[in-house]
């Protein structure tokens, strides 16, 4: 029986690549509703070669110019704007799964709908349990939506650990600890004072992956891999004490669990996404996603080494947020959201984005997360304040 799949973010770097994985097994998996922010012409091809039976476009703009391309090349598609129409293709009874990937806080509500729904959601947008971690988990317990990993390494733990982790306690005492890779970013080994002149472009390129201007700067101060810290105590019931960050820049070893009897189980490949989201659309089966094997006599080099924490303080700042719970980690998300937009348009420095963070942390009250309009609130305070620090 075909798979009705909702694809949020589908012009992204991951949003294509599930497109592809899509299009390699049409009798498997059929694209219900692709959406976007405003990317109308990549909209557009993806309409033509996929045949969905929605398009959504956040910007309105957009979502008119998307309507009349189409009308115009005589395609069916029908064309939504807006959140809730986000929200409304990820909670639709015909969609069995949806990959989350738009980036960003903008992520957290058509992927909420998702859980709500009981659908099984490919999660690659890390805010969703950032900023609201015990609402999603619960969203997901109580509607009975199966969440599969697809970040790189949260797929790779997921392959790593026991079939039945998390539905027998004993299992998780086997656990002795969660080895999260790191490829460290472009600037591995630098010094603080090397990264005070560091220039957007040189931080948006990624040494390994492709991926959005967004998340390579994150990669690039290491707050990618902070959000992963909090994304994976979520996910396995673990605290940031029972998760060690290990830089491997090679970024063929995408995770690894530790056992107490001494092993160590990793899961590798290329680095390539279409590995984990096919893993996750076919789970529990493996279907060829178009990715080559490793060749271990031309890929025989691999380098493990501990994380500068003095020069990358977003790591130390992300489990420090985890830990004070509540509010503390959507604050760390918004500031840090704000913060890199003010790098791109170059009217801060790389090493401020950290310390905007940290005081956003000190500025904003945090309080329990006990809805989604709290949290969400929590989000608008933080993006206030760290706009008020940027300069005009």
């Amino acid at each position: 029986m075909t798979q009705m799949i909702t694809v949020l973010g589908a012009t992204g770097s991951i949003g294509k690549s599930t497109l592809d994985v899509i299009q390699r097994h049409p009798d498997r998996f059929k694209a219900y509703a692709l959406t976007a922010n405003s990317q109308v012409d990549l909209m557009v091809q993806q309409c033509l070669a996929h045949q969905p039976k929605f398009a959504v476009m956040v910007d309105e703009a957009a979502a008119r110019q998307l309507k009349t391309k189409l009308a115009g090349l005589g395609s069916s598609t029908q064309v939504l704007c807006g959140v809730e129409a986000l929200c409304d293709v990820s909670r639709d009874p015909e969609v069995d799964q949806v990959m989350a990937a738009i980036v960003g806080a903008a992520g957290l509500l058509p992927t909420l709908a998702a859980a709500e729904a009981g659908k099984r959601v490919l999660l690659a947008n890390k805010e969703a349990l950032v900023m609201s971690g015990e609402l999603f988990m619960d969203a997901v317990s109580k509607n009975g939506a199966e969440l599969l990993p697809i970040d790189s390494e949260h797929n790779a733990i997921f392959q790593s650990l026991p079939y039945n982790y998390g539905q027998d306690a004993k299992v998780k005492q086997q656990i002795r600890k969660i080895l999260l890779t790191a490829s460290g970013g472009p600037f591995r080994g630098w010094t603080q004072q090397q990264l005070e002149s560091v220039t957007p472009a040189q931080a948006v390129k990624h040494p390994n992956w492709s991926m959005g201007q967004k998340i390579s700067v994150d990669s690039a101060t290491l707050m990618n891999k902070g959000l992963e810290l909090i994304e994976a105590c979520w996910l396995f019931d673990m605290t940031p004490a029972d998760i060690e960050v290990v830089v491997h820049p090679e970024s063929i070893v995408h995770s690894m669990v530790q056992y107490v009897d001494g092993s160590v189980i990793n899961q590798m490949g290329n680095p390539d996404m279409r590995t984990p989201i096919a893993y996750g659309m076919a789970w529990p089966e493996r279907i060829d996603a178009g990715v080559d094997s490793l060749n271990f006599f031309v890929d025989n080099q691999l380098n493990f080494e501990a994380p500068d924490h003095a020069v990358f303080p977003a790591l130390k700042l992300c489990a420090q947020a985890f830990e004070t719970g509540g509010t503390a980690p959507a604050i760390l998300n918004a500031a840090n959201e704000v913060a890199v937009e003010g790098f791109l348009r170059e009217q801060i420095s790389f090493n401020a984005i950290p310390l905007l963070i940290e005081q956003a942390l000190g500025a904003c009250d945090v309080v329990t997360a006990s809805s989604l309009e709290v949290v969400l609130e929590a989000d608008r305070m933080a993006r206030r304040f760290v706009q008020d620090q940027l300069p005009s």
